[in-house]
């Protein structure tokens, strides 16, 4: 009988944030039981909820998103957006450079798969945000990973980054605020990106999902703002800002030398066409968000859910022998470090289902963020501060007395 099997494109490619401990997880629930999840970045159930400007602006215009509309998006959404960059200091990018997609997800994959030919290769950071990795080595390229430094606050760190780049490299990927470690990027550091993509001729993708999500006074640095010489994909969307991600709405922005790129951006025009056009209902919410893009603040500010929840987490991780976790100053995560040695751990994704089993507590182990080494693990901080406090204690009382057999 023949058989049918998976493209082999699909060599090096993972998404460990749905993979075998999350359908454990799902087993363990069909069967009765209560399991805390704090493995995915969903604000929706933990009780967050788009503004109802944005909910008003979508029902009102149910009619008129019957329709196929631009491929690139309708133009009052794109507009928007073009403003709100303008606001922020991106001064050449038009309406014609914008482009929306159902989630930056699938504008990821359409970037890689509009720019890669076998062989290339892509800096991606380390740890990085998984998607990233897979969308790379799918489109037939290599991802190559530099080297995030926890000892600074895991920042880039540059002479590495500079170390991975080849005749074959084509562009560098910036997560900031990051995901999965909170890091977020101070303007010398990404000049210094920009140094090394303006040097090598490198297009710069940068993933800004969680701009305006910031904790104690820190800043966020449009990257398209750096160097307008460098051409710069910026990414960014209604899903954790505006507390939509159901909405599948997200948006990328091409910046900077974009003379260079003319059949690449010919190729993302086609690849746009052939999907025929991003959901036509969930852009209508788009310039409601961006009108309200202060929505996220009274989470953000002292006494917010998710900056007392984000407290919660470090102070009670960082109390926990073996454990230690620098504090994120941005985003929804942060990315512990496990005394390896200590409770001899050799295999991070084992630890997860452990801990799943014995806790009901989920988390997603670190080497699925393409980490080197399985010593870490991503909280997801939304829960309620009993459910986030339930957490940290039920994660206690595993160290205990694990040590990994």
């Amino acid at each position: 009988m023949r058989t049918f099997t998976k493209s082999k494109r699909f060599q090096n490619v993972s998404y460990d944030i749905r993979g075998p401990v999350m359908q454990e997880a799902r087993k363990m629930e069909a069967g009765g039981d209560k399991v805390i999840k704090l493995n995915i970045g969903n604000p929706g159930v933990f009780g967050f909820n788009a503004s109802q400007e944005i909910i008003n602006e979508i029902s009102q215009n149910l009619r008129n998103a019957q329709p196929y509309g631009d491929s690139r998006g309708i133009a009052v959404a794109r507009n928007a957006i073009m403003d709100d960059f303008k606001s922020r200091g991106v001064a050449n990018a038009g309406i014609e450079d914008i482009y929306i997609g159902n989630g930056v997800s699938e504008l990821i994959m359409m970037t890689m798969q509009g720019l890669i030919d076998p062989g290339d290769e892509i800096l991606v950071p380390m740890p990085d945000y998984p998607l990233w990795t897979a969308a790379v080595n799918f489109s037939g390229g290599t991802a190559v990973h530099y080297l995030c430094d926890e000892a600074s606050d895991w920042n880039p760190d540059i002479a590495d980054l500079r170390s991975k780049v080849s005749s074959k490299t084509k562009a560098i990927v910036v997560i900031n605020p990051n995901n999965p470690t909170g890091a977020v990027y101070s303007k010398e550091t990404l000049q210094s990106i920009a140094a090394v993509a303006r040097e090598h001729e490198l297009i710069v993708f940068s993933d800004e999902i969680y701009t305006r999500i910031v904790y104690d006074g820190a800043k966020h640095i449009p990257m398209a703002t750096i160097d307008p010489e460098i051409l710069t994909i910026s990414f960014d969307g209604l899903s954790k800002t505006w507390l939509a991600c159901g909405f599948r709405a997200g948006w990328m922005v091409l910046s900077g030398n974009k003379k260079a790129a003319s059949s690449y951006i010919e190729g993302l025009d086609l690849l746009s066409n052939m999907r025929l056009c991003p959901n036509m209902l969930a852009q209508h919410g788009i310039q409601a968000a961006l009108k309200n893009h202060e929505d996220i603040n009274p989470y953000i500010l002292p006494g917010g859910r998710l900056k007392e929840q984000r407290d919660i987490a470090v102070k009670m991780i960082n109390a926990i022998p073996g454990l230690s976790v620098v504090p994120p100053k941005g985003s929804i995560y942060c990315f512990p470090k496990i005394d390896a040695k200590r409770f001899n751990i050799t295999n991070d994704e084992k630890f997860a289902m452990d801990l799943l089993k014995e806790q009901k507590v989920l988390f997603v182990h670190g080497t699925g963020f393409n980490w080197k080494a399985p010593d870490h693990f991503r909280v997801v901080f939304l829960p309620d501060r009993e459910t986030m406090t339930d957490a940290m204690q039920r994660l206690e009382k595993f160290f205990e007395s694990y040590r990994q057999t």
